[in-house]
């Protein structure tokens, strides 16, 4: 077992270095990030060449990468064409921790990210716990009922929520629970931030301003997860192993949670092993739409500067993250799975 973690994590760093290069391209294709200098005055040309020189813009792409891999101080540049290298700064580069600098709030990058990271899994938690709970509880009741009008009428909602767009999902929620119910004299929810000022930031106003979040994030993925539950089960229940647990005379829920349910979960690890990573990215719609400091909505405010540092930083983290989660998961293979074994 050892060795094969050992082995992953190593096939894992020419995906990370392959990843990296491809996402740094197209951040580098997507347009200049001096067009959003100075707001609604943008610079003067010799500020725009002076900014250019500064910020290493007007190296070479490859040139741009190594200084993001592994520091400027490291290499030497000549850029007055006199023969004679010149170290452009003293950033440490991404092999040695430094994401470098935002130029939108002058600080460090990772720094701005991890500020957010726990915002972010505040609500993730939340709201993969929440999924699991109801489509577990969906989705095994389904198999067990199949076609009853139960089994029916879930199935025909499920498609429907499945079928919504998230921000279409979030927009219905705040106007129920927030603006009709604060009409009709009721306790409405709020729909933007993690707290009011006047209170500050107490257990239970996080908790208040997280239920909207919440319910958004987790309405399209329990109907997704409930159907996916549901078909295991099926396949599971109608096996040769579990009429034989019925012909011995074993109790349904021993045979439904104890045989059934254990091995209908090896699809289900693989489809949170992939869904996790993302959740940790931050439901970028939905942070933006309630205005949830995570780092979703830190994404899309630095998407709209070109904030080279903060946006590289958020997507490695997200590609170490798919690469540690898929490691989890095979790993949970073995427990769900004793037959199971890597080498």
């Amino acid at each position: 077992m050892t060795n094969y973690i050992i082995r992953r994590l190593l096939q894992a760093l020419p995906l990370m270095f392959i990843v990296s290069l491809v996402i740094f391209v197209l951040l580098q294709s997507a347009g200049d990030p001096l067009a959003t200098f100075g707001g609604r005055m943008p610079p003067r040309p010799e500020d725009r060449e002076r900014l250019r020189r500064q910020l290493g813009l007007d190296q070479p792409m490859l040139t741009q990468y190594v200084y993001w891999l592994i520091g400027n101080d490291w290499v030497m540049v000549d850029r007055d064409g006199d023969g004679l290298g010149e170290t452009p700064g003293t950033r440490k580069g991404v092999l040695r921790g430094d994401f470098g600098t935002s130029h939108v709030t002058r600080q460090p990058a990772m720094q701005i990210i991890l500020e957010r990271l726990p915002n972010t899994l505040i609500l993730m938690v939340t709201s993969e716990a929440v999924i699991l709970a109801f489509a577990l509880v969906i989705g095994v009741i389904s198999a067990v009922r199949q076609y009853s009008l139960f089994d029916n009428l879930l199935t025909g909602i499920s498609f429907v929520m499945f079928s919504m767009p998230i921000f279409l999902v979030a927009f219905g929620f705040m106007y129920i629970f927030a603006v009709k119910f604060r009409e009709w004299g009721l306790p409405y929810f709020p729909t933007a931030g993690m707290f009011e000022p006047a209170e500050g930031r107490t257990f239970w106003q996080v908790v208040w301003h997280m239920i909207l979040p919440v319910l958004t994030i987790s309405l399209i993925s329990v109907a997704a997860y409930s159907r996916f539950i549901r078909s295991n089960m099926l396949d599971v229940i109608n096996s040769d192993y579990i009429r034989t647990a019925r012909s011995k005379g074993l109790p349904e829920r021993a045979i439904l949670f104890k045989h059934a349910f254990k091995n209908a979960s090896l699809p289900l690890a693989t489809l949170i092993g992939l869904d996790l990573p993302f959740l940790l990215g931050g439901a970028i719609v939905t942070e933006k739409i309630f205005a949830w400091p995570g780092m979703g909505r830190l994404f899309i405010d630095h998407l709209g500067r070109l904030d080279y540092s903060v946006l590289m930083g958020l997507l490695m983290m997200i590609t170490l993250a798919v690469v540690v989660f898929q490691l989890l998961t095979d790993l949970t293979y073995v427990w769900l799975d004793p037959r199971i074994h890597y080498s």
